[in-house]
């Protein structure tokens, strides 16, 4: 929790909007004429810092694209605190992640579904990103 309370406190004070909140790459359908964004099972309102780290994390963004995604939402290049939240956010949404297949162990029943390996995948992506945080940013 102690964590989880900085990457919190990390947050810059961003405008709620409706956002997805599951923006995994399973989530994307292409039908040959447009993107679609499906799964709207997670969908409220919060803040787009969630589904702009999401994105970018759960899709392997190099620092490049991190910077096109931010520097287009905002329309501009983001300051320091807003790269700070969205490094923060990136770690907060591995760990949802993991945390998400650990429970769905415990209480869902999908064949052929190996939320163990999941939830591993993710608490190891969760470990490397919440490392280089702390290494840029001091947690």
């Amino acid at each position: 929790m102690t964590i989880v309370d900085r990457l919190e406190a990390a947050q810059a004070p961003l405008p709620i909007v409706f956002g997805h909140h599951d923006v995994l790459p399973t989530n994307y359908l292409d039908d040959g004429r447009r993107l679609w964004l499906i799964d709207w099972e997670y969908g409220a309102f919060g803040t787009a810092m969630f589904d702009l780290a999401s994105i970018a994390a759960n899709n392997s963004f190099d620092a490049a694209g991190e910077k096109l995604i931010l520097e287009t939402y905002f329309g501009k290049e983001p300051p320091e605190s807003l790269w700070r939240a969205f490094h923060a956010m990136k770690a907060a949404s591995a760990l949802r992640e993991a945390v998400w297949g650990m429970v769905s162990e415990l209480y869902l029943a999908a064949p052929g579904v190996d939320y163990v390996a999941y939830a591993k995948e993710y608490l190891g992506r969760f470990e490397k990103v919440h490392a280089a945080y702390v290494a840029d940013y001091g947690g």
